[in-house]
């Protein structure tokens, strides 16, 4: 299993070159077969003085996923896509990241299964869409809302916040319900 979460606070955690290197230091750390193919990639960049390209580091990783006994599962895991940045340019960040997933669909492997989440951003579920066997939405769930509710209540209503501490409990309470209509989802 490998899981990364794209993280709009930490600029190294938002692109494909920051994506493909966790999945394959993950894949590759519970087997010898797979930290050859590190070390091979290691050596051809001259011990790591060089860095490889997104489409190098791709290459690699499709090697390991070919490579894998068809027995057993590999689940990847890419959490808050939205969190990849949509920018102006071409390809932008986001489209380079939903082509990589559009790319490991079609190499067809039952033993892949790959989980994103993601807010409902119409680009995201364009490209997905398509590709989903499974799709589970809660945005709209009345327990995603009162989870978040709760969150924002705990927040506020936590003891070692001192300012909240002084605010009067209608103050609160219309912070907690405006927080959470506007989170839509979040």
């Amino acid at each position: 299993m490998a899981y990364f979460y794209f993280d709009f606070r930490d600029v190294n955690k938002q692109h494909l070159h920051d994506l493909i290197p966790s999945i394959l230091v993950q894949l590759s750390a519970r087997s010898h077969r797979h930290h050859d193919i590190l070390s091979r990639l290691h050596e051809d960049h001259d011990r790591g003085k060089t860095r490889p390209s997104d489409l190098v580091l791709v290459n690699y990783l499709k090697q390991i996923l070919l490579n894998l006994p068809t027995r057993r599962p590999i689940y990847l895991v890419m959490d808050a896509l939205d969190e990849c940045p949509d920018t102006p340019g071409f390809p932008s960040p986001r489209e380079r990241v939903l082509q990589f997933v559009k790319e490991l669909v079609d190499l067809h492997l039952p033993n892949l299964h790959i989980c994103v989440t993601s807010r409902p951003e119409v680009d995201i579920r364009d490209v997905l869409e398509p590709l989903t066997s499974f799709r589970v939405s809660l945005h709209d769930e009345s327990g995603q809302k009162q989870d978040i509710v709760n969150y924002v209540k705990s927040v506020v209503y936590c003891d070692s916040e001192r300012i909240m501490k002084r605010w009067k409990t209608e103050d609160k309470d219309l912070v907690i319900e405006t927080l959470s209509e506007r989170a839509k989802g979040m």
